[in-house]
Protein backbone atom coordinates (compact mmCIF):
# COMPACT_ATOMS: atom_id res chain seq x y z
CA UNK A 1 0.00 0.00 0.00
CA UNK A 2 1.36 3.36 -0.98
CA UNK A 3 2.21 5.96 1.64
CA UNK A 4 0.57 8.58 -0.55
CA UNK A 5 -2.80 6.84 -0.10
CA UNK A 6 -2.73 8.08 3.48
CA UNK A 7 -1.47 11.60 2.84
CA UNK A 8 -2.50 13.81 5.74
CA UNK A 9 -4.68 16.74 4.70
CA UNK A 10 -5.64 19.94 6.54
CA UNK A 11 -8.83 19.59 8.56
CA UNK A 12 -10.96 22.35 10.02
CA UNK A 13 -10.31 22.60 13.75
CA UNK A 14 -7.06 20.61 13.65
CA UNK A 15 -4.65 23.53 13.11
CA UNK A 16 -2.22 24.37 10.31
CA UNK A 17 1.44 24.93 11.22
CA UNK A 18 4.29 25.24 8.75
CA UNK A 19 7.82 24.24 9.76
CA UNK A 20 8.69 27.91 10.52
CA UNK A 21 5.53 28.12 12.66
CA UNK A 22 6.56 25.07 14.69
CA UNK A 23 10.07 26.37 15.19
CA UNK A 24 8.78 29.80 16.25
CA UNK A 25 6.01 28.63 18.58
CA UNK A 26 8.11 26.02 20.38
CA UNK A 27 11.42 27.90 20.15
CA UNK A 28 13.06 24.97 18.40
CA UNK A 29 15.78 25.04 15.72
CA UNK A 30 14.20 25.25 12.26
CA UNK A 31 16.67 22.81 10.70
CA UNK A 32 15.95 20.17 13.34
CA UNK A 33 12.19 20.49 12.98
CA UNK A 34 12.47 20.19 9.19
CA UNK A 35 14.78 17.17 9.51
CA UNK A 36 12.54 15.37 11.99
CA UNK A 37 9.46 15.89 9.88
CA UNK A 38 10.99 14.67 6.63
CA UNK A 39 13.33 11.95 7.84
CA UNK A 40 11.54 10.66 10.93
CA UNK A 41 7.82 11.50 11.01
CA UNK A 42 7.10 11.27 7.28
CA UNK A 43 9.97 8.84 6.75
CA UNK A 44 10.50 6.08 9.27
CA UNK A 45 7.30 6.59 11.25
CA UNK A 46 5.24 7.33 8.17
CA UNK A 47 6.26 4.19 6.32
CA UNK A 48 5.71 2.11 9.44
CA UNK A 49 2.07 3.19 9.64
CA UNK A 50 1.53 4.00 5.94
CA UNK A 51 0.67 7.50 7.11
CA UNK A 52 2.17 10.86 6.20
CA UNK A 53 2.18 13.43 9.00
CA UNK A 54 2.32 16.56 6.84
CA UNK A 55 1.00 18.20 3.69
CA UNK A 56 2.41 20.89 1.41
CA UNK A 57 1.43 24.54 1.79
CA UNK A 58 3.16 27.62 0.32
CA UNK A 59 6.32 25.66 -0.59
CA UNK A 60 6.62 24.36 2.98
CA UNK A 61 5.42 21.29 4.81
CA UNK A 62 2.61 21.86 7.30
CA UNK A 63 1.43 19.74 10.24
CA UNK A 64 -1.58 19.68 12.54
CA UNK A 65 -1.77 20.60 16.23
CA UNK A 66 -1.02 17.08 17.48
CA UNK A 67 2.26 16.88 15.58
CA UNK A 68 3.18 20.35 16.85
CA UNK A 69 2.86 19.05 20.41
CA UNK A 70 4.71 15.84 19.57
CA UNK A 71 7.70 17.80 18.29
CA UNK A 72 8.15 19.47 21.68
CA UNK A 73 8.12 16.14 23.51
CA UNK A 74 10.51 14.61 20.99
CA UNK A 75 12.95 17.50 21.34
CA UNK A 76 12.93 17.37 25.13
CA UNK A 77 13.58 13.64 25.11
CA UNK A 78 16.50 14.14 22.73
CA UNK A 79 17.85 16.86 25.02
CA UNK A 80 17.54 14.44 27.95
CA UNK A 81 19.99 12.14 26.17
CA UNK A 82 17.65 9.61 24.57
CA UNK A 83 18.73 8.51 21.09
CA UNK A 84 16.45 9.14 18.11
CA UNK A 85 16.41 5.38 17.47
CA UNK A 86 14.99 4.68 20.92
CA UNK A 87 12.49 7.51 20.56
CA UNK A 88 11.23 6.10 17.28
CA UNK A 89 10.92 2.67 18.90
CA UNK A 90 9.01 4.25 21.78
CA UNK A 91 6.70 6.21 19.45
CA UNK A 92 6.05 3.09 17.41
CA UNK A 93 5.34 0.93 20.44
CA UNK A 94 3.06 3.45 22.12
CA UNK A 95 1.20 4.18 18.88
CA UNK A 96 0.39 0.49 18.49
CA UNK A 97 -0.34 -0.10 22.18
CA UNK A 98 -2.76 2.82 22.47
CA UNK A 99 -3.97 2.83 18.84
CA UNK A 100 -3.04 6.44 18.07
CA UNK A 101 -0.62 7.99 15.55
CA UNK A 102 0.06 10.79 18.08
CA UNK A 103 1.18 9.16 21.35
CA UNK A 104 3.47 12.08 22.28
CA UNK A 105 0.44 14.41 22.35
CA UNK A 106 -1.54 12.33 24.84
CA UNK A 107 -1.40 13.30 28.51
CA UNK A 108 -2.15 9.82 29.83
CA UNK A 109 0.60 8.23 27.74
CA UNK A 110 3.23 10.85 28.56
CA UNK A 111 2.50 10.46 32.26
CA UNK A 112 3.68 6.85 32.01
CA UNK A 113 7.12 7.73 30.59
CA UNK A 114 10.25 8.11 32.70
CA UNK A 115 13.98 8.28 31.90
CA UNK A 116 17.41 8.16 33.52
CA UNK A 117 18.92 10.21 30.69
CA UNK A 118 19.95 7.15 28.70
CA UNK A 119 17.07 4.70 28.85
CA UNK A 120 13.30 4.89 28.72
CA UNK A 121 10.77 3.35 31.09
CA UNK A 122 7.06 2.86 30.64
CA UNK A 123 4.85 2.32 33.69
CA UNK A 124 1.13 1.55 33.47
CA UNK A 125 -1.43 -0.61 35.26
CA UNK A 126 0.11 -3.73 33.75
CA UNK A 127 3.56 -3.08 35.17
CA UNK A 128 6.87 -1.40 34.33
CA UNK A 129 8.66 -1.92 31.03
CA UNK A 130 12.26 -0.75 31.10
CA UNK A 131 15.82 -1.24 29.88
CA UNK A 132 16.99 -1.30 33.50
CA UNK A 133 15.63 -0.41 36.96
CA UNK A 134 16.37 3.33 37.19
CA UNK A 135 13.33 5.59 36.95
CA UNK A 136 12.92 9.38 36.87
CA UNK A 137 9.91 11.55 36.01
CA UNK A 138 10.03 13.96 33.06
CA UNK A 139 9.75 17.23 34.99
CA UNK A 140 10.25 19.33 31.85
CA UNK A 141 7.43 17.58 30.00
CA UNK A 142 5.12 17.91 32.99
CA UNK A 143 5.91 21.63 33.15
CA UNK A 144 5.10 21.96 29.46
CA UNK A 145 1.84 20.05 29.94
CA UNK A 146 0.74 22.70 32.43
CA UNK A 147 0.47 25.00 29.41
CA UNK A 148 -1.78 22.60 27.47
CA UNK A 149 -5.53 21.95 27.68
CA UNK A 150 -6.67 18.37 27.04
CA UNK A 151 -10.01 16.96 25.91
CA UNK A 152 -11.96 14.10 27.49
CA UNK A 153 -9.73 11.60 25.64
CA UNK A 154 -6.64 13.31 27.12
CA UNK A 155 -5.49 14.56 23.73
CA UNK A 156 -3.97 18.04 23.50
CA UNK A 157 -6.46 20.63 22.21
CA UNK A 158 -4.98 24.06 23.13
CA UNK A 159 -1.48 25.41 23.83
CA UNK A 160 -0.76 28.48 25.95
CA UNK A 161 2.77 29.34 24.72
CA UNK A 162 3.44 31.90 27.50
CA UNK A 163 1.57 29.95 30.16
CA UNK A 164 -2.05 30.17 31.27
CA UNK A 165 -1.51 33.41 33.18
CA UNK A 166 -1.11 35.12 29.78
CA UNK A 167 -3.84 35.66 27.19
CA UNK A 168 -2.13 34.15 24.13
CA UNK A 169 -3.46 30.76 23.03
CA UNK A 170 -3.00 28.43 20.07
CA UNK A 171 -6.40 26.85 19.53
CA UNK A 172 -6.96 24.86 16.30
CA UNK A 173 -10.59 26.02 16.29
CA UNK A 174 -9.50 29.68 15.96
CA UNK A 175 -7.45 31.11 13.06
CA UNK A 176 -6.18 27.63 12.11
CA UNK A 177 -4.36 27.35 15.44
CA UNK A 178 -2.21 30.46 15.06
CA UNK A 179 -1.59 32.50 18.27
CA UNK A 180 -4.62 34.65 19.13
CA UNK A 181 -6.05 36.52 22.11
CA UNK A 182 -8.01 34.04 24.23
CA UNK A 183 -11.73 34.13 23.45
CA UNK A 184 -11.24 36.03 20.19
CA UNK A 185 -9.99 35.58 16.64
CA UNK A 186 -7.54 38.49 16.98
CA UNK A 187 -4.05 37.33 15.94
CA UNK A 188 -1.23 38.27 18.29
CA UNK A 189 0.85 39.18 15.23
CA UNK A 190 -1.70 41.80 14.14
CA UNK A 191 -1.47 43.60 17.48
CA UNK A 192 2.30 43.38 17.46
CA UNK A 193 2.51 44.91 13.98
CA UNK A 194 0.50 47.92 15.18
CA UNK A 195 2.77 48.24 18.21
CA UNK A 196 5.88 48.05 16.02
CA UNK A 197 4.39 50.75 13.80
CA UNK A 198 4.38 53.07 16.79
CA UNK A 199 0.77 52.86 17.94
CA UNK A 200 0.34 53.22 21.73
CA UNK A 201 -0.81 50.17 23.67
CA UNK A 202 -3.91 51.97 25.00
CA UNK A 203 -4.92 52.95 21.46
CA UNK A 204 -4.55 49.34 20.24
CA UNK A 205 -6.59 48.01 23.15
CA UNK A 206 -9.37 50.54 22.47
CA UNK A 207 -9.30 49.78 18.76
CA UNK A 208 -9.92 46.05 19.34
CA UNK A 209 -11.96 46.36 22.58
CA UNK A 210 -9.46 44.34 24.56
CA UNK A 211 -7.36 45.08 27.63
CA UNK A 212 -3.93 46.66 27.68
CA UNK A 213 -2.62 43.47 29.28
CA UNK A 214 -3.78 41.44 26.28
CA UNK A 215 -1.90 43.79 23.97
CA UNK A 216 1.23 43.55 26.14
CA UNK A 217 0.94 39.75 26.16
CA UNK A 218 0.87 39.83 22.35
CA UNK A 219 3.95 42.03 22.25
CA UNK A 220 5.76 39.75 24.72
CA UNK A 221 4.92 36.64 22.73
CA UNK A 222 5.93 38.07 19.35
CA UNK A 223 9.20 39.45 20.70
CA UNK A 224 10.03 36.09 22.23
CA UNK A 225 9.15 34.23 19.05
CA UNK A 226 11.14 36.60 16.79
Amino acid sequence: MSLELHQLKPELGKGIYTVPDVAKLLQLPYNKVNHWLNKLWNGRLGYQFQFKYSWNIDLSNAVNFYTLIEFFTFYQLLEAGISSRKLLELHNGLAKKYDTPYPFANQKILNTIKTDGKNIFIEDKNGIYSYDKLQFFFAFIRDFFKNIDFDSNEMAIRLWPLGKSKSIVCDPSHQFGQPVIDGTNIPAETLYELYEAGEPIDYISDLYSITSKQVRDSVEFCKRAA
